[in-house]
């Protein structure tokens, strides 16, 4: 089982053991005993970077471990892994407005069931519940930016084993993502437009 370092770290370097490296295709799949490294999953694009010279190209969830693909073989043994920040950053601030969104919106009856926090295709999808009441961009446009306002902190706890990210008072939702550390990291969150079909809501995003 490799160790989720970006659980509770927001490092972007680290000094981890290779555990192994094996050619595939035209690339080199490399597990680590620990990383820093989010796969791609939950909505989120993976993070790339370094490990060691040879550049991390995808990072991709198995059931027991993550595997790194990369462009060179990696020797066993300890090496430095770095983390393409501006790429971390950008994913990073998706995710958490994505979050936002599935707040303010399921505060007005809607029951968030999927998301998609891609460069350029930022989108939260929901079921109406019971009390589903109208929702328009300008709405979700100023309630969330009223949390960013007050920059409320983000909140990471374990439950049961699980995971939870949540900020300020807002409720914590279980999430194995990266997330910015308050809200104003967040600078600009566009709503872009809204679309209906077939019953489920869709609020399109981006960040600036």
């Amino acid at each position: 089982m490799t160790l989720r370092l970006f659980f509770h770290s927001d490092d972007l370097k680290a000094n981890v053991e290779v555990l192994d490296c094996t050619p595939h295709e035209n690339e080199f799949a490399v597990v680590l005993r620990a990383t820093l490294f989010h796969p791609q999953g939950g909505g989120q694009p993976c993070d790339t970077g370094w490990i060691g010279d040879s550049q991390v190209l995808r990072v991709v969830q198995e059931p027991d471990r993550i595997i790194h693909f990369v462009d060179q073989p990696v020797p066993l043994g300890m090496t430095q892994i770095r983390v393409d920040e501006e790429r971390r950053r950008f994913n990073t601030r998706m995710h958490s407005a994505g979050h936002l969104i599935g707040h303010f919106v399921q505060a007005m009856g809607w029951m968030p069931v999927k998301a998609h926090h891609w460069p350029d295709e930022g989108r939260v999808q929901f079921k109406p519940g019971d009390s589903a009441q109208e929702v328009d961009a300008q709405t979700v446009q100023y309630g969330i930016g009223q949390w960013i306002e007050h920059d409320l902190p983000r909140l990471t706890s374990l439950r049961e084993g699980a995971r939870e990210i949540g900020f300020g008072e807002l409720p914590a939702y279980g999430c194995g993502g990266t997330h910015v550390r308050s809200l104003k990291d967040l600078g600009t969150v566009t709503i872009a437009s809204l679309s209906q079909k077939k019953g489920t809501l869709s609020v399109h995003y981006s960040v600036d």
